[in-house]
């Protein structure tokens, strides 16, 4: 038997470590076995969470003035609490999966969460969201990914650009006014050389007025003696 200080002793160990948590179990059990036991505290010190079977009494006066004082009348039969400094889910995980898997064995009473009492349902609820960690985690994930967008992102300024700048260079220089390529040129000289080629409608006409002037007068023909009007004159009269 416990002599009256080592019971001031736990007391004040109890109402201590209370005192700096944030959350607390408060549960049952009944044919509990040393193995089964052991597993459930093995269970609860992974997470980083404490466990002790206390004597109602003991825990009535450790929770007095705390957050967990709403959970007084709870302390009744056998009565242990499980409970922790760190994320509440973690402990209320841990805690849910144990009562879910050993029914017949373990009953949950209550818990205390940010002040608040919570039951079973509300216990399942808070086990499914996830922990500190996995928040952390995935908000790192988060930022790493924007991150990793946004180096593109400037990466890619300089390369776009620079491919402006050359777009605008080349376009300047086309307005100064830099000689259009020959093939673009070419229909209009094969249209001049056409036009020099092609004889007009009126050129043989001149060609042929050229070669009548050229040509030699043709020469009279003789007039007979009769008809001339000189032989007639000189004829005598008879």
């Amino acid at each position: 038997m416990k002599s009256r200080e080592t019971k001031a002793n736990d007391l004040a160990a109890l109402t201590a470590s209370l005192q700096n948590s944030t959350s607390a179990m408060v549960v049952s059990f009944k044919g509990l076995t040393v193995s089964k036991d052991q597993e459930f505290r093995n269970s609860l010190r992974e997470v980083g969470a404490k466990y002790q079977v206390v004597k109602n009494t003991l825990a009535r006066i450790a929770v007095k003035g705390t957050q967990f004082e709403d959970a007084t009348e709870y302390f009744k039969g056998v009565t242990a609490i499980a409970w922790t400094d760190g994320d509440p889910v973690v402990l209320s995980k841990a805690v849910s999966k144990f009562m879910k898997d050993n029914a017949n064995i373990y009953t949950f009473k209550t818990g205390v969460v940010d002040g608040k009492l919570v039951d079973l349902a509300q216990l399942a609820t808070i086990a499914s969201l996830p922990s500190k960690e996995e928040l952390i985690s995935k908000l790192l994930f988060v930022l790493n990914a924007q991150a990793q967008r946004i180096v593109t992102v400037i990466n890619a300024v300089p390369r776009d650009l620079a491919v402006v700048i050359k777009q605008i260079g080349e376009q300047e220089g086309r307005a100064a006014g830099s000689p259009a390529p020959a093939a673009e040129t070419a229909p209009a000289d094969d249209a001049a050389t056409s036009e020099e080629a092609a004889p007009t409608a009126e050129e043989p006409a001149a060609d042929v007025q050229a070669a009548a002037e050229d040509a030699p007068p043709a020469e009279a023909e003789p007039v007979p003696a009769e008809e001339s009007p000189e032989a007639e004159e000189e004829t005598p009269a008879e």
